[in-house]
């Protein structure tokens, strides 16, 4: 998405036309669930994918037809047999695709463009919501959990089903497209080894940004960890002197002794972490509490480290430990963003208008 929202600003920057393609509703085998988004200008699909095959190429027949009448529309695909087929799928489906015409230089789009950016150096947990009502004008609208409504404002109805997946909403006599456009927080791993090198890409595929911090250096060349933020070289006993936790951050301890674990568990429980997991077997953990115990850690500190790491699928290797790390994750980012966006809009709702619509700020 960060990459999408980079080429539409460039696009429009230099005053050419563009059709934003979202898929806003699936079923069945379908080759993109909804939230799957392409670019197309005159040059044709210049960023993204909404799965490839019969529905992307007639999806961009339908851009430039967009393009050409300068009026955004939706349109639905039915897979039948044949097509299906085409798509090397086993069943049917359909398809609900929002073709968003946005023309050169659209100035709120533009400004949209540059928040989203701004969400994304932030890292701050946030949403975009397209007015997908037919006929309507596709107004883009960003939601911060912290920073609330950028864009044109939307019903508070919209704003209460916001959450980990895309939603579509109708409010108000509009209909509403709402997505996920950054997640927040970073996951920290304390470790480069087997385990840490098998975590990174996955969990990078799913939209998490990674940051491995090692002492060793050949446990620490970005080349290990495909999808890596950052790597950085850090003395484990020294970790506060050069690692920032905040508490949307997701921390993964993983180093090769009990002293490293002792020394990263210490520093990890006094950040305001949202998660902190450490793989290790009952004897190695009974023997690192017992030492943070003696450095004055109370059973309640203890009790916010998940250990061992992971949810419990009796993963073996390392490239199943990362599954079972991974789906944790996963489970535990999208309770707090649920929770996120209800915290949120009980604090930002004082502002809306009426208690019906979200105040532009």
């Amino acid at each position: 998405m960060k990459i999408l929202f980079e080429k539409l600003r460039e696009h429009l920057a230099a005053g050419k036309d563009a059709v934003l393609v979202t898929i806003v509703a699936s079923s069945g085998s379908t080759p993109r669930g909804a939230g799957a988004r392409m670019l197309v200008t005159e040059a044709g699909r210049v960023y993204g994918t909404i799965g490839g095959g019969a529905v992307e190429y007639r999806s961009e027949q339908v851009a430039a037809q967009v393009l050409r009448t300068r009026s955004s529309r939706t349109a639905r695909f039915l897979l039948r047999r044949n097509q299906v087929e085409d798509l090397g799928m086993i069943c049917g489906g359909d398809v609900t695709v929002y073709f968003h015409f946005i023309p050169g230089g659209d100035p709120a789009v533009l400004e949209v463009a540059q928040r989203a950016a701004d969400f994304f150096a932030a890292g701050e947990q946030s949403w975009l919501i397209t007015d997908i009502t037919p006929g309507g004008s596709g107004a883009l609208t960003l939601y911060g959990a912290k920073s609330g409504v950028a864009g044109t404002g939307v019903p508070r109805a919209v704003l209460d089903r916001l959450g980990s997946r895309p939603v579509q909403v109708e409010a108000a006599g509009r209909l509403y497209y709402a997505e996920t456009l950054v997640r927040a927080g970073r996951v920290y791993l304390f470790g480069g080894g087997h385990v840490a090198q098998a975590l990174v890409p996955v969990l990078a595929a799913v939209e998490f940004r990674c940051v491995v911090i090692e002492d060793r250096e050949a446990f620490c060349r970005p080349g290990l960890f495909p999808g890596v933020e950052e790597t950085r070289l850090v003395p484990m006993d020294r970790l506060a002197d050069g690692v920032k936790i905040g508490p949307d951050d997701f921390i993964c301890i993983m180093t090769r002794g009990h002293k490293n674990d002792t020394d990263c568990e210490a520093f990890a429980l006094r950040t305001p972490a949202c998660y902190i997991g450490v793989i290790g077997s009952r004897r190695k953990t009974a023997g690192v509490n017992a030492t943070l115990r003696e450095r004055g850690f109370t059973e309640g500190d203890l009790a916010r480290i998940k250990t061992p790491i992971g949810l419990d699928i009796q993963a073996e290797t390392p490239a199943e430990i990362a599954v079972s790390i991974a789906a944790e994750l996963i489970q535990t980012r999208a309770a707090r963003a649920a929770g996120a966006v209800r915290k949120s809009s009980a604090v930002n709702g004082a502002a809306l208008p009426g208690g019906s619509t979200a105040a532009q700020e």
